[in-house]
């Protein structure tokens, strides 16, 4: 059987091509499964889908008229699947329930750093020659408060290296980490943690409950010297507010590796087209904030894992197995 995988980076390419050799075929698109795109999906009983794809009800639909019974998404996060039409599809829809969170973790203290000590800007100066130090000063994170919005294991590893650092520890999550209490880490509301933190990263799942978790009046909380940021979903940020405290000068350094409207511009390369997303733009323009390509996770490691466990849990669909990983069962 051959599968085809949709959104497939060229990094990712020969990790897909080596897992599954010996157990199925697999043809890999660079191109994203969108409404245009399901067509090519004809025939083929399984797919594998990235984060950014778009599987909406017409997209499902399109799949499950061409064959397709199983959708092996290479991702912990789904939110781009209408899980309820899946099911009544009768399409089965497994994702990657974990992987390395050392290397979110390590990204997201990778942003944090480079906002705090200017690297970006520091970087461009001294390519030209430029060795001045105006406009490069950062502070000590030791001693200071990190907050930590969802301490599971990401939140968890990205604690540790707070610890690392010498930080006081505060959280926010629905049930207490003994790890990181153990660290000395206090759970607090958000407000009280907006309010003292002066780094806060964010590693909640995106679900109803946590859209723009981060919205206006978290932000006017937060300390006007605090550092922000992002590596779990776009969309635990309301943007448009972000900008408007960004225009007030507000923030040491906001670093952001999602954003809520990312789908159809991360990825992909728009260097040689204009620019529509206004938020997006403006966002560009403050020097305190560095934004990335979802690229957190991108790490021989985590992308091995992710890989391993896509190739499980279509080898568990053809078996009749469920595991862990099932988001939408097989249909009876």
């Amino acid at each position: 059987m051959e599968i085809l995988a949709f959104g497939v980076q060229a990094d990712e390419q020969p990790l897909l091509e080596k897992a599954f050799k010996g157990h199925h075929g697999i043809h890999c698109l660079d191109v994203f499964l969108t409404e245009d795109t399901a067509p090519i999906a004809a025939g083929h009983e399984s797919i594998s889908t990235s984060v950014n794809c778009r599987l909406s009800a017409q997209v499902l639909q399109t799949l499950a008229v061409g064959g397709t019974t199983m959708i092996a998404q290479r991702s912990t996060g789904f939110n781009n699947i209408d899980l309820d039409v899946a099911e009544r599809l009768g399409l089965t829809v497994a994702r990657v329930s974990s992987y390395s969170p050392h290397s979110v973790a390590e990204f997201a203290w990778a942003l944090a750093l480079a906002v705090n000590r200017r690297i970006v800007r520091a970087a461009g100066r001294t390519r030209d020659f430029d060795f001045r130090l105006n406009g490069l000063m950062g502070r000590d994170l030791h001693g200071r408060t990190a907050g930590v919005l969802g301490t599971g294991r990401i939140g968890e590893a990205f604690t540790r290296i707070a610890h690392g650092f010498g930080m006081r520890l505060l959280g926010w999550d629905i049930t207490e980490n003994p790890a990181c209490v153990g660290l000395g880490m206090k759970y607090v509301e958000k407000q009280e943690l907006f309010a003292a933190a002066d780094l806060i990263s964010l590693h909640v799942p995106l679900l109803p409950g946590t859209r723009r978790l981060i919205g206006a009046e978290a932000l006017r909380a937060m300390k006007d010297d605090a550092i922000l940021v992002n590596s779990s979903r776009g969309g635990l940020i309301d943007t448009d507010a972000l900008v408007a405290e960004l225009r007030k000068g507000r923030f040491t350094g906001v670093g952001l590796d999602v954003y809520e409207a990312e789908a159809g511009l991360f990825f992909l390369d728009k260097s040689l087209e204009a620019v529509t997303d206004d938020t997006l733009a403006r966002l560009m323009t403050f020097p305190n904030v560095l934004v990335t390509s979802h690229q957190a996770y991108y790490t021989k490691d985590a992308v091995g894992q992710i890989v391993a466990t896509t190739v499980r849990n279509i080898e568990d669909h053809m078996a009749g197995r469920r595991s862990e990983n099932v988001l939408v069962p097989a249909a009876p």
